[in-house]
C-alpha cells in the first residue's frame, strides 16, 4: 500500500516504522519543524531542555522489547526510579534529548515536516487524497492520522469519515511551560525531577538529567494553572512562572527564558482500544495518546496497533 501518515509524533513514526519496514510506501505529514510532537527539545544559548515529554516509563512487553534496542544502540538510558519516592520503575530518558529518539525512528523514512494537512478527502478507485496548505495534494490508498482528536474529526470529516461522538469530542488538558537558562544549578532535588508540586506537573534540571551541558530547567505548570493563564499575555505568564518556580531556582539567576504552550498535552479520557477505524473498512486508522495512553508508551503501542490494523483491512 502507499500510506499517508499524518502527525509526526511517536504514535505516528512508530506505525510508519512498521509499515515502512514491512514493505509499505509510507509518507508522513507533520505541521511542525521537525518530527517529535511532545518528543521535543529545545537549545537555549548552552542550554538544552526537553520542553514536552521528559522522560517514559516500560510496562508492556512489546514496547520493552524496543526499548531494549534502544538502549543497545546507546540512545536511551535508565535516568531515575522515581522522583522522591523510589517505586523500582525504570524512568527513561534520551541521550541529546527525547527529540533523538524520535529521529532515530524517522531514520530513512519519508518525513514531510513544515507541511500542514488541511483536509482529506476520497479519492478516485477507493484512494484518499490528503491535501496540504501549499495546495499540493497526495494521493494515498490508506491513512493513519494520529492528530489530537479534535483535529482528526475536522480532516477527516471532509472524507465523509464518520468518528463516534465521543472520541472526537474528547477534550485535552493544557500545558504551559518554562524553559529557563541558568547561571548556575539550580535547587532540583536528586535525581533532578519534581513530580506533582502544585502548582506543577513537572520540574526538571536537564543539565542533572544529563542531556544539557549548562543549567537549564524545565517548568510545566500543572492542568488548573495552565487552563486559568493560558490568555495570559506572554510575558506576564513568564514572569508569573518565575516567580512561582523560586524554590527550584534558588540563587540561581535566570539567563534567557522562553515559553512554551501545549495546547493539546493530555486527553482527559481514554478509548478503550489501541486504535479506531470505521466499520466500513475504508483503510482509515486513527491512533495517538488518547486511545492506548497519555504516556509516551501508550502512543507508541497505539501506533503499533494502527500498522497491525490497517494491514488488516
Amino acid at each position: 500500500m502507499k500510506v499517508a501518515v499524518v502527525g509526526a509524533g511517536i504514535a505516528g513514526l512508530m506505525a510508519a516504522r512498521t509499515l515502512a519496514d514491512g514493505g509499505h510506501e509510507v509518507v508522513v505529514f507533520d505541521k511542525g519543524r521537525s518530527p517529535g510532537g511532545r518528543l521535543a527539545t529545545r537549545r537555549i544559548g548552552g542550554g538544552r531542555f526537553d520542553h514536552g515529554a521528559q522522560f517514559f516509563t516500560v510496562r508492556s512487553d512489546e514496547f520493552a522489547a524496543h526499548v531494549a534496542r534502544w538502549q543497545d544502540a546507546g540512545l536511551v538510558y535508565e535516568w531515575s526510579r522515581g522522583f522522591g519516592v523510589v517505586d523500582g520503575h525504570p524512568r527513561f530518558a534520551v541521550r541529546g534529548g527525547m527529540n533523538a529518539l524520535a529521529k532515530h525512528i524517522a531514520a530513512g523514512l519519508t518525513v514531510r515536516c513544515n507541511s500542514l494537512v488541511f483536509g482529506i478527502h476520497r479519492g478516485d478507485r477507493a484512494t484518499w487524497e490528503v491535501r496540504l496548505d501549499d495546495a499540493s495534494v497526495s494521493e494515498c490508498d490508506a491513512l493513519v492520522v494520529t492528530s489530537p482528536l479534535p483535529q482528526s474529526y475536522s480532516l477527516l470529516v471532509s472524507g465523509d469519515v464518520t468518528i463516534p461522538e465521543l472520541l472526537w469530542r474528547t477534550d485535552y488538558d493544557r500545558t504551559l511551560a518554562l524553559l529557563a537558562l541558568l547561571d548556575r544549578p539550580p535547587e532540583v532535588p536528586f535525581p533532578g525531577g519534581v513530580q506533582g508540586v502544585a502548582p506543577f506537573q513537572f520540574v526538571a534540571d536537564n543539565q542533572a538529567k544529563g542531556i544539557s551541558e549548562a543549567p537549564a530547567v524545565t517548568v510545566h505548570a500543572d492542568p488548573a494553572w495552565s487552563k486559568a493563564h493560558w490568555d495570559d499575555d506572554h510575558a506576564t505568564t513568564m514572569h508569573a512562572l518565575i516567580e512561582l518556580a523560586a524554590p527550584f531556582v534558588g540563587a540561581a539567576q535566570v539567563i534567557e527564558s522562553q515559553l512554551k504552550r501545549w495546547r493539546f498535552a493530555t486527553p482527559q479520557s481514554i478509548w478503550p482500544e489501541p486504535c479506531w477505524s470505521p466499520d466500513d473498512c475504508t483503510r482509515v486508522v486513527l491512533a495517538g495518546d488518547a486511545f492506548a495512553g497519555p504516556k509516551v508508551e501508550g502512543a507508541a503501542l497505539s501506533g503499533l496497533a494502527a500498522a497491525a490494523r490497517l494491514c488488516e483491512l
